[in-house]
């Protein structure tokens, strides 16, 4: 008897991010709690900080826990956003051209209106400027754990546009952390990088449908990365360019597709352990020092999440729609995608991320853009979730549908 297929990898997706966003939502809440209270503010950042070595890099010095969290666990997530973004560009909600045009074009827009908003705001103040990309990224964990709270009151196809913009915006996050906050590079270690991932190629090429050669070569392209000055999480990304897809257009995927098997094999880890893991070791910020949410660089950044986000991304569909050049998502209303758009301001775990490698070496800036991303995420969150609570529920076209 044949085997049968496994379940559609993208209903799996949306299943396990938005457990996953829940879970990320309580380890976020518990890092605060625990940053916060008397009792355990050191032994929280005491743990953060340990010390495990060994010293991969001089740059870094010794290994710690955040370092581990932040330049490794999480280059495992940008594999399998790498991954995702692959598959959905040959085999996905991106794989026809038209498909992508309202995606793309709301996923762009609402990565520069947030920027502009974020430096109109601190533009007047020295060194600030290297945040604007702080508020730039969707979290797709956070989002869709928001919009799983409301059941079916939310149809698919905005559920699965929510999610395709946020996988767009990821590359350009993606894009912007390897060409902006990459200092001084070195070329030997960046050449071996190429190396590796040259012949992480040919061994598609070659036919190596193993997962474990793909797996060997990512960890070396880490490593590489992370000598070379550029971040280690885009190692990531790179590595799942070059494993193997077989494409399945319609139907589940296959078995024998490398791609299919590893994004399987990651999505509960990185759902359930490493975004959890990375947003305890990242959200816990004392409120009681000396930042204030009001301050440039944290209302910067909640402004350009909460106001920039849903400009940018909702303007850019009602725009495109109004001018014909694609559909709005079969069976949403405006208000609908509006609250979609709402929830495109939850940046949690791109934009803390972001946040650490803006201002390397300046933990007050550092926990200042933390609060400015806590702020705009839960205003963005509450505010989307409220509007989609209170949206007239979808009614199912009888006969076509807008998309495809």
């Amino acid at each position: 008897m044949a085997k049968r297929p496994p379940a559609s990898m993208l209903r799996e997706f949306l299943r396990s991010e938005a457990a996953g966003g829940i879970l990320l939502m309580a380890a976020a809440a518990i890092a605060m709690l625990v940053a916060n209270l008397p009792a355990t503010h050191d032994l929280y950042h005491d743990f953060v900080h340990l010390e495990t070595g060994p010293v991969l890099t001089p740059k870094l010095g010794p290994m710690s826990v955040h370092l581990w969290i932040n330049d490794g666990l999480m280059a495992v997530f940008f594999l399998l956003v790498g991954l995702e973004i692959k598959r959905e560009l040959l085999d996905g909600q991106l794989a026809r051209p038209q498909d992508r045009i309202l995606p793309v074009v709301a996923a762009i827009a609402g990565m520069a209106m947030p920027a502009v908003i974020y430096l109109l705001i601190t533009g007047s103040v020295d060194g600030l400027s290297r945040g604007w990309a702080i508020p730039a990224a969707t979290d797709i964990a956070f989002a869709i754990g928001v919009m799983a709270l409301l059941g079916k009151r939310a149809p698919t196809s905005l559920k699965l546009f929510l999610t395709t913009v946020a996988i767009v915006d990821d590359m350009g996050a993606v894009a912007i952390i390897a060409a902006v906050y990459t200092d001084a590079l070195d070329l030997g270690a960046a050449a071996a990088g190429v190396a590796v991932l040259a012949g992480m190629f040919l061994m598609n090429r070659l036919g190596v449908r193993a997962v474990w050669p793909y797996v060997l070569g990512f960890l070396a392209l880490w490593y590489a990365e992370l000598l070379s000055g550029i971040h280690a999480t885009v190692a990531g990304v790179l590595a799942a360019m070059a494993v193997p897809i077989k494409a399945t257009p319609g139907a589940p995927e296959a078995e024998d597709s490398t791609l299919h098997r590893l994004e399987h094999g990651l999505a509960p880890w990185v759902a359930y352990l490493i975004v959890p893991v990375f947003g305890f070791a990242n959200a816990g910020v004392a409120l009681g020092g000396g930042a204030n949410a009001l301050d440039p660089l944290p209302l910067g950044i909640a402004a350009g999440l909460f106001l920039g986000k849903q400009l940018g991304v909702f303007g850019a569909v009602w725009a495109t729609v109004r001018l014909g050049y694609a559909c709005k998502p079969a069976g949403a209303t405006w208000v609908q995608v509006y609250g979609a758009a709402l929830l495109c301001g939850i940046g949690f775990t791109m934009s803390l991320f972001i946040g650490g490698l803006a201002f390397p070496g300046n933990p007050a800036l550092v926990d200042e853009a933390k609060i400015g991303v806590l702020t705009g995420s839960l205003l963005s969150a509450l505010a989307g979730w409220l509007v989609l609570r209170l949206a007239t529920p979808f009614a199912r076209p009888a006969v076509a549908v807008e998309l495809r």
